[in-house]
């Protein structure tokens, strides 16, 4: 019995030692990757959302009323303009137009030989004013008929894709009813508004990048376009001012009614440092980075490296950077992958034998 508690007492003391050994030594050190904060030359943007609409859009209907006898489209088509979309019934349009006509060649061939006898003094000058008045009547008859036909006859106006159909044939139209949407597609307005504290900034031909939420996160590139007009009032309720982009739309990316994010590119570039964004540690408390710094070793050997938790104010985040406004220096080394284990003094092992290449405009390729 007394030899199984001494046995007992020297394992105890033993842990007890290896404990107090730890104590002293801290914990592991951690393996982490590091990055230096660099001071890049970013330029001035002035981001806000904004919407899709048509540069030139319109709901095609008819001038005059009948009955469709002819649908010359199918929805979803490109068309070019005067391209004829639907043919209404003209039948007794067209008898008539056939009779002025025929009255029209008579007119002229009695003012023709009237024209003959006033010259040989055949017949009065009154008589020849007679016939070129029926001339010009009958000529005035056939082009007004010839109006009415060709109002029934519904073209597209400029050249764009139409919407869905919205007419069958043998309907009875009323004047005015839609028969599709049609829209240009070369090019869309994007209509966004400015806070009015950035009216000096904005004006007439600078340049914009527009982006969808897909186009956002690397999956596309952002379409650039140029600011066309701005409106001269303030709005009274929000303070804000309205702006109109032109934008190329010949890949037919951009759709109106389409949600978008705007960045409106100023001439002017700044200065910022940046990190990359995996660097950057976001809490309820504020938003830190892990600083890495030179500790010297108590036990004499070469410095330890160390991680001090620094609290910093972010800014603006393109790409796979964000800059920082306040709280960190150019050139300063900072944790870029491994950051979530850390803690304020822990001791670190560097290992960057797998490297990360953060991009201001990162693009992910589909697999």
């Amino acid at each position: 019995m007394g030899a199984l508690a001494g046995l007992k007492a020297s394992q105890i003391s033993s842990l007890i030692n290896m404990g107090k050994k730890f104590q002293q030594a801290g914990p592991p050190p951690e393996t982490v990757s590091v990055t230096h904060a660099q001071l890049q030359p970013w330029e001035g943007t002035m981001t806000t959302v904004g919407s899709v609409a048509a540069a030139r859009g319109v709901s095609v209907s008819n001038d005059a009323p009948g009955v469709v006898t002819r649908i010359l489209f199918e929805s979803g088509q490109i068309v070019r303009a005067g391209q004829t979309l639907v043919v209404l019934e003209a039948s007794a349009e067209h008898a008539q137009l056939a009779s002025a006509r025929a009255r029209r060649k008579l007119a002229e061939l009695t003012a023709s030989r009237s024209r003959t006898l006033v010259h040989n003094d055949v017949i009065a000058p009154a008589q020849l004013d007679s016939d070129e008045a029926q001339l010009k009547t009958a000529t005035t008859d056939e082009a007004a008929l010839q109006a009415v036909i060709d109002r029934k006859v519904v073209r597209a106006p400029f050249s764009g894709r139409l919407g869905i159909r919205a007419i069958n044939l043998g309907q009875y139209l009323s004047p005015g009813t839609p028969i599709a949407m049609l829209e240009a597609i070369d090019t869309v307005f994007v209509d966004f508004t400015l806070p009015q504290q950035r009216l000096a900034d904005a004006r007439v031909g600078l340049p914009v990048r527009i982006a969808v939420d897909a186009q956002q996160s690397g999956k596309a590139p952002s379409i650039e376009g140029v600011i066309t007009a701005v409106d001269p009032q303030v709005d009274q309720a929000t303070r804000t001012i309205k702006l109109r982009a032109s934008v190329p739309n010949h890949e037919e990316k951009l759709r109106p009614g389409m949600f978008v994010t705007v960045a409106v590119v100023l001439p002017a570039q700044a200065p910022v440092i940046a990190i990359p964004a995996t660097a950057l540690l976001h809490a309820s408390f504020g938003d830190t980075v892990f600083v890495v710094e030179d500790k010297a070793d108590p036990k004499g050997g070469p410095p330890l490296k160390v991680a001090r938790q620094q609290f910093v104010r972010p800014g603006e985040a393109r790409g796979d950077f964000v800059s920082i406004v306040e709280g960190l220096s150019a050139g300063q080394t900072v944790v870029s992958a491994g950051a979530f284990k850390l803690r304020n003094g822990s001791t670190l092992v560097i290992n960057d034998d797998v490297k990360l290449d953060p991009q201001i405009a990162p693009k992910v390729q589909n697999r």
